[in-house]
C-alpha cells in the first residue's frame, strides 16, 4: 500500500493549489488528481449534490488504487467529508478555512473571509468559527463569479479586478488585518489580491497545514513511500485540460477523461 498513490479531488483546477504544497512536502508520493470542472463551481448546490459528486470522485480514486484521499475543496469537505469517512475504508484529510491562526494572531480582532456560498452556509464552518473566533469580528463574503472565473482562465481579466475590488471593499471598510481564503481556487489569486490590499493585512490560506496533515496521517498508518526517486503525478479534468495544463504551467501532462 505504500506505494499507491494519494487520490486529490477538487471541483475544477484550484486543488491544485493543494496539491502543490503535497507535492513540495512529500515528492517520493505517487499522486493522482481529478479536475471536476465539469460541476465547477461546488459551491452554490445543495449539501445533497455536493455529497453525490463527492462520492463519484471518491469512487473513481479508489478505482484507481489510492491509499489516502485528500478532499481538496472546502465546500466539499464541509458539506460531505463526515459522510465519505463513515462509509469508505480509507483516510481523509479535509480542507478548512484557516479562521483559527487568524482568529488567534489579529490585532484589529476583525478577519474577512472570502469563501463558496457553500462553504460558508455549512454546519462545520459554523462550528469552527463557534469554537476559535469568539470575541473575533468576522466580515463573511462569498466570492461569486470567482470560481468559473480561474476555470475559464481569466484570472487577469477587467471583471475579476471589479470583482475583488467589490469583494474586499467592505472589508477594508471594517479594518480586517486578516484575509483568510476559504477555497482552493482562490490562493491563485494572491499576486492579484496583493496589490489590491493595503501592506498589513496577511493573506492565509490552508495549503501548507492539509500537506502537514497528509504527512502525518501517512506516517501514523505506515503509508509513506519509501521509495527514493520523484513519484508520479497524474492529472485528469472532465472538462477543458487546457486551463489545467496552464494553472501547471505546463510542467505535466493532463488527460482528458469524462467522469
Amino acid at each position: 500500500m505504500s506505494n499507491s498513490p494519494i487520490g486529490i479531488f477538487d471541483s475544477g483546477v484550484g486543488g491544485t493549489s493543494i496539491w502543490r504544497e503535497i507535492h513540495k512536502l512529500l515528492p517520493h508520493e505517487n499522486t493522482i488528481y481529478l479536475a471536476d470542472s465539469k460541476n465547477a463551481p461546488y459551491g452554490p448546490k445543495g449539501k445533497e449534490r455536493i455529497t453525490e459528486l463527492s462520492i463519484k470522485n471518491t469512487e473513481l480514486l479508489l478505482q484507481k488504487g489510492c491509499k489516502l484521499i485528500v478532499v481538496a475543496c472546502n465546500t466539499a469537505t464541509t458539506n460531505s467529508i463526515q459522510h465519505l469517512r463513515e462509509t469508505y475504508n480509507v483516510p481523509f484529510i479535509g480542507i478548512e478555512p484557516a479562521i483559527k491562526p487568524a482568529a488567534l494572531q489579529t490585532k484589529s480582532k476583525t478577519i474577512g473571509i472570502l469563501a463558496t456560498k457553500g462553504t460558508l452556509s455549512s454546519e462545520l464552518f459554523h462550528k469552527t468559527t463557534d469554537l476559535y473566533a469568539n470575541g473575533v469580528k468576522i466580515i463573511e463574503q462569498i466570492g461569486e463569479g470567482l470560481v468559473q472565473l480561474i476555470e475559464d482562465g481569466h484570472i487577469e481579466s477587467p471583471e475579476m479586478e471589479n470583482l475583488l475590488h467589490t469583494y474586499l471593499q467592505p472589508m477594508l471598510d471594517a479594518n480586517i488585518d486578516y484575509l483568510v481564503l476559504g477555497c482552493s481556487h482562490y490562493p491563485y489569486l494572491i499576486p492579484k489580491l496583493k496589490t489590491l490590499l493595503p501592506k498589513h493585512v496577511t493573506i492565509i490560506d490552508s495549503g501548507i497545514a492539509v500537506a502537514n496533515q497528509t504527512k502525518a496521517i501517512l506516517e501514523h498508518y505506515h503509508l509513506l513511500n519509501s521509495a527514493s526517486k520523484l513519484g508520479t503525478c497524474t492529472f485528469y479534468s472532465n472538462r477543458n485540460p487546457v486551463v489545467l495544463r496552464k494553472i501547471l504551467q505546463h510542467e505535466f501532462s493532463v488527460e482528458a477523461l469524462d467522469f
